[in-house]
């Protein structure tokens, strides 16, 4: 572990000062320590941005494990960026990072192994209003076959066969190259209401839906319960959703996040090279890595990489789950030589990394090394204080153990002239 002692006497930057004289939300001033050891560097501590999902845009409200709130990356864009710059994210997720973007008017690109992430991400940049969404759900057929494989603990038959119609109807318009973007939304929210523990999902109560359990495993929450799928109408529930997302656009959001839609850029590449990335293009990228083996994106993703035609194991292949943290820092190696060649000088990478096993392994210290090998500098490590959340309750989680809790961010910057 690091050792802290006094404050740095480095000198001053943009960022250094902007946090030495930032007031959270509560109005306290953030801690600001410095680290000794072979890479010292100062640590700032704090509650930055507020815990509350709902202080964010409502379109961010879709479910995706080891997501980030769209408070941090509003922080760094606003800091950090200028409407027009490239903001950019090699590990898009659910697309927190892109929307945020979008939001703020700057440019998108993002990237992710899982194609997954483009159709979580990509409507969301083009939402339609929902007259449009309920036209086009009115000629979508309700009448489906049995999916191809057992869905049975999951849903009633007629719920079933609702969800089979209407993935039929969204594959064959994108294999017509006819699919457009009231298409795209109806896929994505139907994706992010196919499982849940709410009436609001397709499903019967399972786990919280950011993750879909295996068939067995449904079938033991079901006896436990003593639960049977009940029907679902999944048009009326997709209309619910929708209204939900886009409940709090204005259209100063709505005008963003459409010229941003238009020039954005969607990779399905392995972040260590990103060849349709220009070199020194970037302004700012914020961004979480895997991390280690603790998330299972195929085991999460596999429903949801049915519904939209995408094979989860061929795409479980690709995704880098090290096992050790040497691996995993040998990964990130190459990720920040990646980033450092994209990234434009005088430009920033916000590098997320958490805490993980109970606090026995601090990531951010096994960041440091590839991201200074790159040629970076670090401009520090921001440590975001947290109140609880429901995921934290949920897995009985105190509030800030186990990095739950807290985001700790490591920030790098390029030269200018590099």
């Amino acid at each position: 572990m690091i050792e802290t002692t006094g404050l740095s006497r480095k000198k001053s930057s943009l960022f250094h000062d902007y946090l030495t004289g930032f007031r959270g939300p509560s109005g306290l001033s953030a801690r600001v320590e410095e680290t000794s050891g072979p890479h010292p560097v100062r640590h700032y501590t704090g509650e930055f941005w507020t815990s509350r999902q709902r202080q964010a845009s409502s379109l961010h409200e879709i479910s995706y494990r080891a997501c980030f709130k769209p408070q941090l990356p509003r922080f760094f864009i606003d800091l950090l960026t200028q409407e027009g710059d490239i903001v950019y994210d090699p590990f898009g997720g659910r697309g927190t990072t892109a929307i945020e973007a979008g939001l703020c008017s700057r440019q998108v690109i993002a990237n992710d192994a899982n194609p997954l992430s483009r159709f979580l991400t990509e409507p969301r940049l083009f939402p339609p209003s929902s007259e449009e969404v309920a036209a086009r759900l009115a000629v979508i057929p309700r009448e489906g076959d049995r999916a191809d494989r057992d869905l049975s603990m999951f849903y009633h038959p007629e719920t079933e066969r609702e969800i089979v119609a209407l993935r039929q109807y969204l594959l064959e318009r994108r294999g017509d190259g006819i699919a457009d973007a009231v298409d795209l939304w109806i896929g994505m929210v139907a994706t992010n209401r196919l499982t849940g523990h709410s009436s609001g999902f397709f499903s019967v109560y399972t786990l919280p839906p950011n993750q879909a359990v295996s068939q067995k495993s449904q079938e033991r929450i079901n006896r436990k319960r003593g639960q049977v799928p009940e029907y679902r109408d999944i048009h009326r529930l997709i209309m619910r959703k929708t209204k939900s997302l886009i409940a709090g656009l204005t259209p100063a959001d709505l005008k963003n996040l459409n010229r941003a839609g238009a020039g954005a850029r969607f990779f399905t590449c392995d972040a260590r090279a990103t060849p349709g990335i220009g070199s020194g293009t970037v302004r700012l990228t914020v961004t979480s890595p895997p991390f280690l083996d603790i998330v299972q994106y195929r085991e999460d993703n596999w429903l949801r990489c049915w519904f939209c035609g995408l094979d989860e194991d061929a795409i479980g292949n690709t995704i880098t789950m090290a096992r050790t943290v040497g691996d995993w820092e040998a990964v990130m190696r190459e990720v920040f030589r990646e980033l450092f060649r994209v990234t434009a000088p005088g430009g920033y990478v916000a590098f997320e990394v958490g805490e993980v096993r109970k606090k026995t392994v601090r990531l951010e210290e096994h960041v440091l090394p590839p991201g200074l090998a790159a040629g970076f500098t670090c401009e520090g490590i921001l440590i975001n204080q947290q109140a609880f959340s429901k995921t934290s309750n949920i897995w009985g989680i105190g509030n800030n153990e186990r990095g739950t809790n807290t985001n700790r961010i490591v920030v790098f910057s390029k030269a200018r002239g590099s």
